[in-house]
């Protein structure tokens, strides 16, 4: 089974970093190091790239990148601050995090973030710790299926979904990718006929089991504290959950605080926004899509922040 990994918008994310010489990046998402990799042909002698990634897969893939000036952690990014100041590092000139399931994961069956293989229900982007999706379906109770499933997966079919999950469990029959994909398709009363019956079930679970939006949500203000001035945050999400998070964030940012009305500031001492908007959101082109299916729902922003700050 191949390891290969197509990375989305390579060029675009790492040229938004706008990387220096001797400038310090974390790319908070290492996953197969497309992104790290381009970053670390762009930086001169002196320049600092520190990866992360949960996935201790993907840590052991970057013990074959070679390079003085690169450092692979293993921890979620929603400890980012604290595990870079592990390593002494304080301030950094960008950040990448390329959110979403890397190709390997999703194409090794023992996973479980596939429907399409049979494999347990693991769903784990960290599989040295918590609990499978297997083990939550196992003790959640039918109301909190249905809210994970119609909130992280916007499945309007939650409702019954949770139910036949419920059921299948009672008897036993709930253990693996396919037949949990197979009791969703039953359980749905009307298909899309370009989507999996099982697609939004199978996100909502990997998105609960791995708490990925409150990681973001946690990661998004230290990346602003961690940004010296003039330092980009680039950020490729894969659904409108992620997206919706993330451009709430940048545009609360990138708008200074209010003041009181007719309260006498000089305009220098006026609060100031901590980031600046660079550009608008980018999608992958036609051509890379048509070459990497996987990357049609991608959405790249990208923040700068402010000297003043």
């Amino acid at each position: 089974m191949s390891d290969a990994h197509a990375t989305v918008l390579l060029h675009e994310a790492v040229d938004s970093l706008n990387v220096q010489n001797a400038g310090t990046y974390v790319d908070c998402t290492f996953g197969r190091g497309g992104h790290s990799r381009l970053i670390l042909a762009r930086l001169g002698p002196d320049g600092r790239l520190v990866a992360l990634d949960r996935d201790p897969e993907a840590v052991q893939a970057a013990v074959a990148l070679r390079d003085p000036r690169f450092t692979i952690l293993h921890g979620d990014f929603g400890r980012l601050a604290q595990l870079l100041a592990t390593f002494g590092v304080t301030r950094v000139h960008g950040i990448l995090l390329d959110l979403g399931v890397s190709s390997p994961q999703l194409e090794r069956a023992e996973r479980g973030f596939s429907f399409r293989r049979e494999g347990p229900l693991d769903m784990r982007m960290d599989t040295t710790q918590g609990a499978t999706a297997a083990k939550w379906l196992a003790a959640a109770t039918e109301s909190e299926i249905r809210e994970v499933i119609k909130n992280y997966g916007e499945e309007r079919f939650a409702k019954q979904i949770a139910a036949a999950i419920v059921a299948a469990r009672a008897r036993g029959s709930l253990g693996t990718t396919r037949q949990l994909a197979a009791l969703v398709a039953e359980a749905v009363p009307a298909r899309d006929p370009h989507q999996d019956p099982a697609t939004r079930t199978f996100q909502a679970l990997r998105i609960h089991v791995n708490q990925e939006l409150e990681e973001l949500s946690l990661a998004l203000p230290q990346c602003v504290e961690l940004l010296a001035p003039g330092g980009r945050l680039v950020v490729i999400s894969f659904h409108s959950l992620e997206d919706r998070i993330v451009k709430r964030f940048l545009r609360d940012q990138s708008h200074a605080d209010s003041l009181p009305p007719r309260l006498a500031v000089r305009a220098r001492d006026l609060p100031q926004p901590r980031l600046r908007l660079v550009g608008k959101a980018r999608r992958p082109a036609p051509a890379e899509i048509a070459l990497n299916p996987r990357a049609r729902s991608a959405i790249m922003r990208v923040a700068e922040k402010t000297v003043s700050v």
